[in-house]
This record gives structure tokens, sequence and C-alpha cells, in this order.
């Protein structure tokens, strides 16, 4: 992972601030079915089909050297990646159960205050062929990707292979 050209370009992002209310109902799920996300303060500062970004305190996810610890750098990009992938499944009509199968993080400075996790998907053109493959064989697999931001440097990258299991007694979207 180390050399990926992956940024956090303000003028650039992919992120459009929703309504309150889309925003307020993933941080309330995410606190509720993922007790750890509310123990760590996650918030969602913004969600849409392209791209997720959550933010943490850094309190109460120090370590013993006043940064963050490198495993809550790691749930809140999990969780940024996982809220992704599931945001657009819903927006597709697909019911699925969501679990993370593989991921790896790289550390690149430390993390002495708040921070984000966003998330997007490593490969595009790789959503409607997932998307093909759940309807047809009830399970899929797909890569998604998040950088840590600190004061606005980057401060880690994540990626990880999300899979999802089509739930067959929900009706779907064609």
């Amino acid at each position: 992972m180390k050399g990926a050209s992956w940024c956090i370009c303000p003028s650039r992002s992919p992120l459009r601030r929703n309504p309150a209310a889309p925003v307020r109902d993933l941080e309330s799920y995410l606190h509720t079915h993922i007790p750890l996300s509310a123990a760590m303060q996650v918030a969602v500062v913004a969600a849409s089909t392209d791209a997720v970004m959550l933010s943490a305190p850094l309190v109460p996810n120090i370590n013993h050297r006043s940064t963050a610890f490198g495993g809550s750098l790691s749930a809140v990009a999990i969780l940024s990646a996982w809220s992704l992938v599931d945001l657009r499944l819903k927006a597709e009509g697909l019911h699925a159960r969501l679990v993370i199968q593989s991921n790896r993080m790289d550390y690149d400075q430390p993390v002495t205050s708040s921070f984000t996790a966003t998330a997007s998907l490593a490969d595009e053109a790789r959503w409607p062929v997932f998307c093909r493959m759940l309807q047809r064989r009830g399970r899929a697999r797909i890569v998604a990707r998040s950088v840590i931001a600190c004061d606005d440097v980057v401060a880690g990258h994540f990626e990880g292979e999300f899979v999802a299991l089509l739930n067959r007694d929900e009706p779907t979207g064609g």
C-alpha cells in the first residue's frame, strides 16, 4: 500500500453533505448496533454513495504515547468502509448481511488530535459486477479503502475486502 496515490483534497472531495437526517440515522445505527463506535465517540461527518467520512476525538482513543491507538484508527477506517458499502447496497435496493473478510492498515504518521476516516471504493468499475454477482449467486466481494487524516494530513491507509450475503427473505431491487 505504500506509494498509493490516495489523498484528501477538500476541493475535489466526492463527499456531499446530505441532509442531517440520513447522517443522524447512520450514526444512530452505528452506535446502537456497534457499541464500540459510541464508546469511541465516532461521528458521521458526511455520507453519500460516493464516500463516507467519520470522525473521532483523540481522548477516548488515546494510547500510552498520547497519540491515537492503532486499533481505534483501524476500527474507524473499517466502520467508514463498511458504512459506504452498506449505503450503496441499500441504494441498490439489495438487502444483504455485510461482513469484513480481510484488511490491511498502514500507519504513516502519528495521530495527535481528532481524526477522520474517509472511505471510497477501491475500484468503482467493480460495483456493477459486485451487484450482479450478489443477485445471481447470493454472495459477492468488494474492496473498499479508507484514508485516515489528522489536521488535514494523511496519517494512514486502510484497504479491506467485504463480503455481502444476500438476504433472500427480503425483496431486492432489480
